[in-house]
This record gives C-alpha cells, structure tokens and sequence, in this order.
C-alpha cells in the first residue's frame, strides 16, 4: 500500500470513527480554484447580458440571429452551472462534512483531505474577505497535535460559519474573528 493509499486509509478510519456512517451535516467550501471559476462566471454573464442589450437596443442588421446566439451562449452558461453543481454535489467535491465528533474536509477529486476532532481542537479563527471581487470566508481549526485545518467558505454559505461556532461553542473551543481581508 502506498504512502497516499496508507493516508487515505488512515482518514477514512478517523472519519468513520468520528461519525461518518451515522449523520453528518454536508457543506459546500471552496478554493483557489472556486473563486476564480466565480469570477469567470460572472464576467461572461454581464458581458453577455451587455451583448444582448446592445443587439436588443441597437437592432444591428440579422439582430434576430446574433440574439438567438447571444442568447444561447447565456442559457447554455446558466445550465452548465446547474449542471456542474449538481456534478459535484453527487461527487463529494470541496465538501465539509461536520459529524458530532468533528470534521472532514474534502478535494476536488472528493477524497478526504483533511479529518478534525473536536476533542483535540484548540482554536477557531475565521474571517471574511474578498478575492477577485468574490466575498469569501477563511475558517482554520487550530490543532493540538497536527496543523490547523484550514479551508474557504463561499460568503453565502453563512449557515456552515454558524454551525461550526455552535459546536466550537458546545465543545468549549475558543473562538476568534480575524481582521476582515481584502486581495
């Protein structure tokens, strides 16, 4: 078994020993990656929605057709993202898996990057900033024995920043916003 196979292994049991067959609340985070792919869609949104006003206003000789293009490039945006949502949720990708005993982060790919518990946190810190225009939370999970678990939480996912203060709170974690960051 290779190292990664071994540390795959050795994730999974800490998960399951966590909670991981019994009930796990799921959220979505992101990365790097998440926030640029945000940014990338929503240029190309407000640059074709501009486009089709401009044909819709300004009536261009064949408006009807380079409307009709316009217009299914901006549909066919719309549902690749639904789709791609859907993609990933069923996948696993960039998830937080919060159990009663702890945490579990995981990839892109869907496999486990990263396991807490509770018991061996010593500190929450999060704070909110913006990057490429996309309004972020940054969550770390300071550890006794390892490094600190750390990970990005899209802005409108405030639900999964309240879940994790309330149960630093229910485990006596200290809790510590960070100044709010802007890059």
């Amino acid at each position: 078994m290779g190292s990664s196979q071994g540390r795959r292994a050795a994730l999974q049991e800490r998960a399951n020993e966590l909670g991981h067959t019994r009930g796990r609340r799921t959220y979505a985070i992101t990365g790097v990656a998440g926030g640029l792919s945000q940014l990338a869609w929503r240029t190309a949104v407000v640059v074709l929605t501009l486009a089709l006003g401009m044909i819709v206003f300004a009536r261009p000789e064949s408006a009807l057709l380079k409307g009709a293009v316009v217009g299914g490039l901006l549909l066919a945006l719309v549902v690749l993202r639904l789709v791609w949502r859907r993609f990933s949720a069923d996948r696993g990708m960039n998830r937080c898996h919060l159990y009663g005993g702890g945490l579990a982060v995981t990839d892109l790919s869907g496999r486990l990057r990263d396991v807490a518990a509770w018991s061996e946190a010593t500190e929450l810190k999060w704070s909110m900033g913006a990057v490429l225009f996309t309004p972020l939370y940054r969550v770390e999970l300071a550890r006794r024995a390892a490094e600190p678990l750390a990970f990005v939480v899209p802005a409108h996912q405030t639900d999964l920043i309240t879940a994790l203060q309330e149960q630093a709170t229910r485990h006596g974690i200290p809790q510590k916003q960070v100044r709010y960051i802007v890059s």
